[in-house]
């Protein structure tokens, strides 16, 4: 009896959960290494290396450089989502994985200020760099490799696994920091923060051997047997499929959340304004990183049946409010009332629509572009969101206490999200290797002549 072919599409079996989890991993393990320089940032580099200026002026500049990852992100984008669609999913995963474990390491080896003098903040942006390069392709690369994995009817699912895994990562860097951060002062400053970064080392190890071992999913396979890899990535997005990059470009805007969230919150909380220890704020974003873990594949479930639309709009929207209501918590002083507002703002809302846009901006390009279109499409949105933190620290006044302006900017950044989701596709019931044809139209003919 002969066994009736799988579809063109279809993986093996088990494959997607192969690539769901090491997407989880991996981008829990990248992701880690991204977000101890957000605690860092706030917490300890304006001692270390911006300790000849006034508090203010320093803790600015620290909060600049964590941007400065975000800026190289859209120039990493260009590069790995060009070298993704032409060379595949899997090469992209195992290289930017071992670019972020070695700028991370290296951080963790700079000489202070008051060692090297100027020579050691600009050669913390450096290493800052490289951390946005190997960025840029990370969440692309791997939501590419699950959704092409995924069976149709349950792409939100599985890609939200890239999602997760980013959430992982910046749960084990928190945890990883608390204890950092209750050293005594000299300690903390000397070696301290150091050890966090120097961990780095294993999680390149253990990240190496489980995307290696990974296979290249079925649809770029087909693609590259039929039609050809795109020579041109770049020509094709900006020709065929412009609207949706801008889309993506809007829609990233809602990372603003996560950095405010993050970075400049945790600043604020334990300045002299307010006075809560940086222990205690860690661990409001354990919690809320431990309830979004579980929240995001909940929201990327539901939006498998009733679309990417609605859950999204949901998060991007609900964000604006309940991050004006967090940011108000901080202000009154009162930990109980932080710990409830911290968890509801980044853990279940903001879920929403960080769990849903793995697959909502994936579904929106077809395979021989889908890798360069999130890639550059997110971290032109993700540079701004990086800078949001700057902004922030700006806006908030001399003593960085004006919490509402940063509400109210917080909540502003929230609306191109809105509106790109509302002028977007409902892609929920579109078939994996019909993802994006209508986006292309006429364009189509026009592909083959710069298809290899």
């Amino acid at each position: 009896m002969s066994v009736p072919a799988p579809p063109r599409d279809a993986s093996p079996p088990g494959q997607p959960k192969k690539a769901a989890t090491a997407a989880w991993i991996g981008s829990a393990l990248e992701y880690y290494d991204f977000f101890i320089y957000g605690s860092a940032a706030a917490l300890i580099f304006p001692e270390v290396f911006f300790d000849d200026s006034d508090p203010a002026t320093a803790t600015l500049l620290s909060l600049a450089t964590f941007g400065v990852a975000y800026a190289a992100r859209p120039i990493g984008a260009l590069f790995l989502g060009h070298v993704g669609d032409r060379l595949g999913r899997k090469k992209i995963m195992v290289f930017t994985l071992m670019l972020m474990g070695l700028s991370t390491f290296l951080i963790g080896c700079l000489p202070t200020r008051d060692q090297v003098g100027t020579l050691a903040p600009v050669l913390l942006v450096l290493c800052r760099v490289l951390q946005g390069v190997s960025a840029a392709g990370e969440q692309a690369s791997a939501n590419s490799m699950t959704l092409e994995h995924a069976p149709p009817d349950r792409r939100g699912f599985f890609t939200s696994f890239t999602l997760s895994g980013t959430q992982g990562g910046q749960l084990l860097a928190t945890l990883v920091f608390i204890p950092v951060a209750a050293l005594p002062e000299e300690q903390l400053l000397s070696w301290g923060w150091r050890v966090p970064f120097w961990l780095s080392v294993a999680v390149a190890v253990v990240g190496y051997v489980i995307r290696r071992r990974l296979d290249e999913t079925p649809a770029f396979a087909q693609q590259t047997a039929t039609e050809g890899v795109v020579r041109m990535p770049l020509v094709v997005l900006a020709r065929d499929h412009w609207a949706d990059v801008l889309r993506v470009v809007a829609g990233a805007l809602i990372a603003s959340v996560s950095t405010i969230f993050t970075v400049w919150a945790l600043a604020y909380a334990t300045s002299d304004a307010v006075g809560m220890s940086r222990s205690s704020m860690l661990w409001v974003a354990a919690l809320a990183n431990v309830v979004a873990l579980a929240a995001i594949p909940l929201w990327a479930a539901l939006s498998d049946r009733v679309g990417r639309r609605p859950v999204y709009l949901a998060g991007a929207a609900g964000s604006a409010v309940t991050m004006f209501l967090y940011l108000w918590a901080i202000s009154t002083g009162s930990y109980p009332l932080v710990m409830l507002l911290g968890i509801l703002a980044f853990g279940v809302v903001y879920s929403a629509a960080n769990g849903v846009w793995p697959s909502f901006y994936g579904e929106m390009f077809p395979t021989r572009v889908r890798l360069s279109g999130v890639a550059i499409g997110t971290q032109i949105g993700f540079a701004f969101a990086g800078f949001a933190v700057t902004f922030a620290a700006r806006i908030a006044g001399p003593d960085g206490d004006d919490w509402t302006a940063v509400a109210l900017f917080t909540a502003a950044l929230c609306v191109p999200p809105v509106i790109a989701a509302v002028t977007a596709r409902e892609t929920r019931l579109v078939p994996t290797e019909r993802l994006g044809e209508r986006a292309a139209g006429e364009g189509a003919e026009r592909t083959e002549k710069v298809t290899a």
